[in-house]
């Protein structure tokens, strides 16, 4: 099955949830692991700051679109979940989502057990001590 939906609004459906894991929650996680990256004079305690917050806006808009839902978009597994997969995982390691924001988690959850983000997960499992912020023992 197409990770993209042949109906033009399920496509434009599924594009858009993968825009706003990519945008939302993905590119603000980069922010804050970025600036890890940094050397002390070149952080920006601000720009993390406000990558936090979007994120926590994000996760809370996202906790009430992924209600009663198994999946993003559409119904089924789209290129929407694909983009959720990673932003959320290492989101979740920089921006905790726990108790907050039960649905998200449990979407969250859903896409750690698909075969094909498990086997990435358990592949990367070797690399997790270069994660700059410190990997947690989840997951």
């Amino acid at each position: 099955m197409p990770m993209i939906p042949d109906d033009p609004r399920q496509a434009l459906a599924a594009r858009m949830m993968a825009d706003v894991f990519d945008d939302y929650v993905h590119v603000q996680m980069q922010r804050i692991v970025g600036d890890a990256l940094r050397s002390k004079e070149e952080r920006d305690p601000r720009g993390v700051t406000d990558a936090h917050a979007l994120m926590d806006r994000s996760y809370a808009w996202l906790e009430l679109r992924l209600q009663g839902k198994q999946w993003a978009a559409c119904g089924r597994f789209t290129i929407a979940d694909c983009a959720a997969a990673p932003a959320l995982f290492y989101g979740d390691w920089v921006h905790p989502m726990a108790e907050r924001f039960p649905v998200l988690a449990a979407y969250r959850q859903r896409l750690l057990t698909r075969p094909s983000v498990a086997r990435v997960v358990d592949e990367a499992r070797p690399y997790r001590r270069f994660f700059p912020l410190g990997a947690p023992d989840r997951d």
